[in-house]
């Protein structure tokens, strides 16, 4: 089952996209190379913290309820992005459509909820 010469002609336009971009890069990165002087001064390579002098060792370790908070911010932000293609296509999907995110938020608050309730949104 052999493709239409027409059928491969619409990848024709990503090809070149491709090929321009990665001809951009490899440019970029020459002139980088060509023109950058490589010099590394103390100043340039000092860690750099809000415009202040570093308080303690970059290799600190954190506490782990930061990382909590970071992943439950994903995982809801994440969820919450699924309302905006279902908000769009409302018409289309009905009352089916309807339902089914009714219970994904039932799901959604229930889980919020029980986070709450374990405290894993405290900063005590």
């Amino acid at each position: 089952m052999g493709r239409s010469p027409r059928m491969l002609q619409n990848y024709v336009p990503i090809l070149i996209f491709l090929g321009v971009a990665t001809g951009i890069g490899l440019v970029l990165l020459a002139l980088g190379f060509l023109f950058g002087s490589g010099q590394k001064d103390a100043e340039k390579l000092s860690p750099y913290e809000c415009g202040f002098e570093p308080f303690e060792d970059s290799r600190m370790k954190f506490d782990v309820r930061y990382y909590l908070v970071a992943i439950l911010f994903i995982i809801f932000d994440l969820e919450i992005a699924f309302l905006f293609p279902w908000a769009v296509s409302l018409d289309s999907i009905g009352g089916f459509g309807l339902i089914a995110m009714a219970i994904f938020l039932t799901l959604l608050v229930v889980g919020f909820i029980y986070e709450w309730k374990k405290g894993a949104l405290e900063w005590d």
